[in-house]
């Protein structure tokens, strides 16, 4: 029953994917949308030149329901570039006879079908024109008022007061109001507009500066066969020197910021910002960061003086699968295919995301410029809005476009599907990784128990190893990536219900919910540790999921000290070298994004956050050096847990002897010699 739910569960995802394949539209996304629901500067449209959005009244978006429906309650419509001064309908109907060039300039942000010699009255009722238009620029693909100081009397900062079209005064200050209640809606979006500007901007040198990172990574891994205890020792005056730069670096900021007049500040003072470069400008951030970096530099220095003799052992672990790895040399090539799934995962799971939250038709709702009718947000046609009962119990409601949705079934489950997109998502990503584990500790496994290496390694042992586990181990494979999958879907369900129930909780709740966060936390390290073990016994033996997993804990345990000795303290040596690329990454990235090295090469100039493609170019860095040093790690778990088993199954006489190292072997005797002493 569980393997035919195993089956049933992807093939249930492929579904969900091409029913919002069907019914999604990912131009909602990259095109604004008028009242009518039409979108801006889509091709093969009416609109196909009218890129940008124009709101007929935007004086109307300081009132409150904006906050509440994220819509202003004007007239919005698609044109093809902004006003450029000061007008009003009255003024245009005035000089018409005279000077149609005003209506000229005035039609460009009017419906098609609007005519100059109506009574300002009759136009307010068919909303054909807005009654005034100001000197805006585009912003976010919508016209703006330009408040810049710029054009000399093309800008709004020139004129304090002017007419509304409706007969009134008005102030700047009231129109500066008004945008920063819309602005509020796209500040997130400015933001994130502002970070794809600089990716845009910089792609480039981060592809660089990332396929840098990869030939580092493969180097490091192929001089750890020759020179595996040399390269600790670069890994840890690297390490050390990298955080020294970074503690050197911030104490130059902060004695640089220590005559700045507002550098005082605290992060208290100025708020929560968007502009996250403001942070960099206070001494109390850079002294904040030269604590922390000081700190991890001191962790660093015991970790390595109290595991001195661990580190030794985990050196000829890692020397022994430097052979290994020297015998099949295509392990080295497998992180570019596990790569490659991976990104075919997180590719389908955000294009069918993108269909489902696009999916539906538009949906129009009654929105109130004065904020006081009793049929607001009620859904409405706008085909036959004006001559409805709505239209005559609320004079100046407009129907204006809202969303997208419906309320079909396939709507209504648009929410469920897009929780379950995200689980079939987590249980593919670890079913990539666990495919990949279960390759390489095949493959491993078949060095180890070669008795002549490398003549009895059977040819081409990594994609034999991999056709094994496709053909022979999916469902246990499925079912351990399921476990671990549900842990990770609840660790993010406990991280929503936090930030919805933030402001409602008690001092029991919130300690309850950081209970459960650090047991889940704590769960899945535990979990990822027994699966991993678990693939390597599936591997080696053949066996199912759950009696390999029993199998590999069982022989943990009765080899605890062993496992003591070198499991966490391989990864800790692994971990330095994966610090070290990224590091010495993030620094050639700061000094060349900050234009302190021009002599080699002169980086871009017109970068918003330079922190942008510097903490990509880190977190890319860290995540390639992750994925060669996983085969490492893998190899030296697999050969480690066949140690184990070999050391069970044999005794080393001559019928039956070890078939490991005697090397590795007398250095694992004098550390359990030690460990028992100490």
């Amino acid at each position: 029953m569980i393997f035919v739910l195993l089956g049933r569960c992807p093939i249930m995802g492929l579904l969900d994917g091409m029913v919002a394949w069907v019914h999604g539209d990912p131009r909602r996304v990259a095109y604004p949308t008028d009242s009518q629901g039409h979108f801006c500067g889509q091709k093969g449209t009416p609109n196909e030149n009218k890129t940008i959005l124009f709101y007929f009244n935007l004086l109307s978006c300081a009132n409150p329901s904006v906050m509440v429906n994220l819509q202003c309650p004007t007239t919005q419509i698609c044109v093809s570039k902004c006003p450029e001064r000061f007008l009003t309908y009255l003024e245009v109907q005035f000089w018409y006879k005279k000077d149609k060039s005003y209506w000229e300039d005035y039609r460009q942000f009017c419906k098609t079908s609007a005519k100059p010699v109506k009574p300002l009255p009759q136009l307010l009722l068919d909303d054909d024109c807005p009654t005034a238009v100001f000197p805006s620029k585009p912003f976010l693909q919508r016209c703006f008022p330009d408040f810049s100081s710029r054009n000399g009397n093309l800008t709004i900062r020139s004129r304090m007061l002017f007419q509304d079209g409706n007969g009134r005064t008005r102030s700047v200050i009231e129109l500066r109001e008004a945008v920063n209640h819309i602005n509020k809606i796209f500040e997130a979006r400015a933001l994130g507009m502002k970070v794809f500007e600089d990716y845009a901007t910089t792609w480039y040198w981060i592809l660089i500066g990332l396929i840098i990172a990869m030939v580092l990574s493969w180097m490091f891994l192929i001089l750890m066969r020759f020179i595996a205890g040399f390269l600790f020792w670069i890994f840890m005056f690297g390490v050390l020197g990298i955080i020294g730069y970074g503690i050197w670096h911030c104490y130059q900021e902060y004695n640089n910021l220590q005559e700045h007049p507002n550098a005082t500040l605290s992060i208290y003072d100025i708020g929560i910002q968007t502009n996250i470069s403001l942070y960099f400008q206070l001494k109390q951030t850079w002294f904040t960061l030269m604590i922390i970096l000081s700190t991890i530099e001191a962790c660093v220095i015991l970790m390595l003086i109290f595991l001195r003799h661990r580190i030794r052992v985990a050196i000829f672990l890692l020397k022994e699968g430097s052979k290994a790895i020297g015998h099949i040399p295509s392990t080295l090539i497998y992180p570019f295919l596990t790569f490659i799934l991976l990104s075919i995962c997180i590719s389908y799971w955000a294009v069918t995301a993108i269909f489902l939250a696009t999916s539906g038709v538009p949906i129009y709702k009654v929105i109130a410029p004065e904020g006081q009718c009793i049929h607001e947000n009620e859904i409405c046609d706008p085909e036959i809005f004006n001559t409805s009962e709505i239209a005559k119990a609320c004079p100046g409601a407009l129907c204006t476009f809202a969303f997208y949705g419906g309320k079909s079934l396939y709507h209504q489950y648009i929410p469920t599907l897009h929780i379950y997109n995200l689980f079939v998502f987590l249980w593919l990503i670890n079913f990539v990784i666990a495919l990949g584990q279960c390759a390489l500790a095949g493959a491993f496994a078949t060095y180890y128990w070669a008795v002549k290496k490398p003549d009895d390694i059977p040819p081409h042992p990594v994609f034999t190893a991999f056709g094994r586990a496709i053909r022979y181990h999916t469902g246990s494979l499925a079912f351990g990536s399921l476990i671990l999958a549900s842990i990770q879907m609840f660790k993010m369900v406990l991280q929503y219900m936090d930030k919805r129930l933030k402001h409602a909780q008690n001092k029991f709740s919130k300690l309850l919910q950081c209970c459960l966060k650090c047991c889940f936390w704590c769960l899945e390290k535990v979990v990822k540790f027994l699966n991993r073990n678990a693939y390597i016994m599936i591997a080696i033996y053949g066996r199912n999921f759950c009696r390999s997993a029993r199998d590999a804990f069982n022989l943990l345990m009765r080899n605890i000290l062993k496992v003591a000795v070198t499991d966490e303290v391989t990864h800790f040596v692994l971990f330095l070298g994966k610090i070290l690329i990224s590091g010495s990454m993030g620094i050639l990235a700061f000094l060349f994004f900050t234009h302190r090295m021009p002599m080699i090469a002169a980086g871009p100039t017109s970068l918003n956050y330079y922190w942008v493609p510097l903490l990509t170019i880190i977190l890319g860095s860290y995540l390639i050096a992750h994925g060669f040093f996983s085969v490492y790690a893998m190899c030296v778990e697999t050969i480690f847990l066949c140690f184990l088993d070999d050391l069970e199954r044999n005794d080393g006489s001559t019928t039956r002897p070890y078939y490991v190292s005697q090397s590795l072997l007398k250095i694992f005797q004098d550390t359990n010699s030690r460990t028992k002493n100490e």
